[in-house]
C-alpha cells in the first residue's frame, strides 16, 4: 500500500515479521507495555514457529520503508521504522491473538484494524474456526476495535495483566472468516 495518511505521514506496509524486526519491536514493546513487556527471547520463540510446513504462528509488522533508515538506505524490509506489529497463534482450530500494538503517534490512522485483519487472514489459512483474546478490562479503546470486527465478550480473567493485577476481557470471534471488512467506528470512536 503506498500513499498518505490524512495527517500526511506515508502508510506503512504490513508484512512479515523477521528477526531483524526484533529489536525495534522491543523498542515499541517498551514504550507501549513497559511493565509487562514481552522479552526478546519471547519473540524468538514466536517466530521460530511461524514459518515452515508446520507453522503455527503468524506475526506481522508495519513499517514506514525508509524513515528508520541511516543515509542511503531504506531500500527494503527492516530499514524502515516499525510502527506496529501483532502476532497470532493457532491450534486445534483455534486462533489466539497474542499481541497488536501501534505506535502511539499513529493510533487512530486505521492502522490497528489492518494489523488485526492480516491476523484474521491468518486464522482464516489455519483453518480456525474461532479466535480468541484477551484485553485490558480498561483498555476501551482496543474493545471498541475488536467489536467491529465482530468479537463478542465471553469472560473475564482475574488479576491477567501483572504488575497491577488488571483483569482481562476475554473475547471471541466465532468465524474469522466472516468479517471482510469492520464494521463503521461508533460516535466517532475510531479504535486503534
Amino acid at each position: 500500500m503506498t500513499g498518505r495518511t490524512t495527517t500526511g505521514s506515508p502508510i506503512p506496509a504490513v508484512r512479515e515479521m523477521r528477526w531483524w524486526d526484533i529489536d525495534p519491536v522491543l523498542e515499541l514493546e517498551k514504550d507501549l507495555f513497559p511493565e509487562d513487556a514481552w522479552s526478546r527471547g519471547m519473540f524468538w520463540s514466536e517466530l521460530a514457529h511461524a514459518r515452515g510446513p508446520e507453522a503455527t504462528r503468524c506475526y506481522v509488522v508495519a513499517e514506514i520503508p525508509g524513515e528508520g533508515a541511516g543515509e542511503g538506505e531504506g531500500k527494503g524490509p527492516g530499514d524502515g521504522r516499525i510502527v506496529g506489529y501483532a502476532g497470532l497463534v493457532a491450534s486445534g482450530g483455534q486462533g489466539d491473538v497474542q499481541t497488536i500494538a501501534v505506535a502511539r503517534d499513529h493510533w487512530g490512522t486505521g492502522l490497528g484494524s489492518r494489523l488485526l485483519a492480516e491476523l484474521l487472514r491468518a486464522a482464516t489459512a489455519f483453518e480456525c474456526t474461532e479466535v480468541l483474546l484477551e484485553c485490558r478490562v480498561d483498555n476501551v479503546r482496543a474493545q471498541k476495535l475488536y467489536e467491529r470486527f465482530g468479537f463478542e465478550p465471553i469472560g473475564f480473567r482475574r488479576g491477567y495483566y501483572q504488575p497491577g493485577n488488571v483483569d482481562a476481557l476475554v473475547m471471541r470471534l466465532s468465524d474469522p472468516a466472516a468479517p471482510a471488512t469492520p464494521q463503521p467506528p461508533v460516535n466517532g470512536v475510531q479504535g486503534t
